[in-house]
């Protein structure tokens, strides 16, 4: 004859499960997800504006979804005495 399980082992085993689950989810779904390839920080020193340069012409139409040749992703950090800015754009390699 077997003996019955007790319900406390049923229910730690059914926590354990669904944690494991969740765990695996998680990771499959973060794995996307990932950070920058490459982070360039400037910082900016205070003292005055410079005189303004001439204007270029203008560049091409932007992308949201490829940089071009010899270019990558990543995430341009200006420190200033104001605070921080963080850009998301493309970078030469």
């Amino acid at each position: 004859m077997r003996r019955p399980t007790s319900p406390g082992v049923i229910i730690a085993s059914a926590l354990a499960l669904a944690g494991s689950a969740g765990f695996l989810a998680s990771q499959a779904i973060g794995a996307g997800t990932q950070a920058p390839a490459r982070t360039v920080t400037i910082n900016v020193a205070t003292g005055p504006p410079g005189p303004q340069g001439p204007q270029g012409p203008p560049g091409p139409p932007g992308s949201a979804q490829a940089c071009p040749q010899g270019f990558a992703e990543g995430e341009v950090v200006i420190n200033h005495p104001g605070g921080q800015t963080a850009l998301w754009t493309c970078l030469k390699t």
